[in-house]
């Protein structure tokens, strides 16, 4: 266990962000699956609303800082693939 004032103040930050981080990443997840349950779907425009939905949700996670820019546009271009979305 940390001592000092200032190690003790960086374990409490550690967890806040850790949580933070936890939550963003378990809702661009949760997007994610909902859009890959319609790979099939034949309306488009469903498959539409999901990848832009799940799209924010990746975006809006990396303008946080849990991702990296390269990866959450790795994220949302295979998605797009999946879902067949040509933008």
């Amino acid at each position: 266990m940390a001592h000092h004032k200032d190690a003790i103040k960086r374990l409490k930050q550690a967890e806040v962000r850790r949580l933070r981080n936890r939550h963003y990443r378990s809702r661009v997840k949760t997007f994610i699956k909902k859009a890959d349950r319609l790979v099939e779907e034949s309306d488009y425009a469903k498959r539409l609303a999901a990848f832009r939905r799940a799209e924010k949700e990746i975006m809006h996670a990396r303008s946080k800082g849990i991702y990296h820019a390269n990866t959450a546009s790795r994220m949302v271009s295979r998605l797009a693939k999946r879902l067949s979305i040509n933008s």
